[in-house]
């Protein structure tokens, strides 16, 4: 949701303003990179990727569902004769839900940091049901300043599909709900695992545990 009511077109044009890329699989993007490009993966051909890149666009502008995006997949689907990996309705929900959380992420982020003068601080929200990740339930309920390094790392969402989200904090807020600023981040374990990309070759990465690339 938008903060304090602000317009959310800051989330639109994070979506809008990414660069087609075609890549064979996620993993050939990493990082940051995948915040300023937009990517389908095993969409290889310009034309199929800037047509996607424009019905999610569309979609999250307009507040469509993701049954009004399928109408838009099965549509460029049809006129490139793509042939994708999964069923359709997995595929499609992958690629509408991916970009509506990663957008709307990016957009809170940057209304977060217009108001953080009034609401200094992030609280860490993780959806605690049995698909949560034991880190980020772990994680539930933290508050830190907003510039605190810790969410350079643990702003969500940190995995594929994590539901997780930060709450933007005043300190009547703190006060409203009984809230402690946390005394410090919780502490990052690193680990370094291998990723294969679609040539073959191995890439080391090395991040905090319980996030994803």
């Amino acid at each position: 949701m938008p903060v304090n009511g602000l317009p959310f077109t800051e989330a639109i044009n994070y979506l809008r303003y990414k660069v087609t890329l075609p890549t064979q699989t996620w993993t050939d993007l990493w990082q940051g990179m995948h915040a300023r490009a937009f990517v389908v993966a095993g969409a290889t051909k310009a034309q199929l990727l800037t047509d996607f890149h424009q019905a999610v666009t569309k979609a999250i502008a307009e507040g469509r569902t993701l049954a009004d995006f399928r109408k838009d997949f099965d549509r460029i689907v049809a006129a490139h004769g793509w042939s994708y990996n999964g069923t359709r309705g997995w595929r499609s929900a992958v690629i509408y839900n991916t970009n509506l959380r990663m957008a709307h992420a990016a957009g809170r982020y940057a209304q977060i940091q217009q108001v953080k003068k009034d609401r200094p601080y992030l609280r860490y929200s993780a959806i605690l049901d049995d698909r949560t990740r034991k880190q980020h339930r772990e994680w539930h309920g933290i508050i830190l300043p907003v510039d605190d390094p810790w969410w350079d790392t643990h702003t969500p969402p940190c995995g594929w599909n994590c539901r997780c989200t930060v709450q933007s904090v005043s300190e009547a807020d703190l006060k409203r709900f009984g809230w402690t600023v946390s005394a410090e981040a919780p502490k990052i374990t690193w680990v370094v695992r291998q990723v294969t990309l679609s040539v073959g070759s191995l890439r080391t990465e090395q991040v905090p545990e319980g996030i994803d690339t």
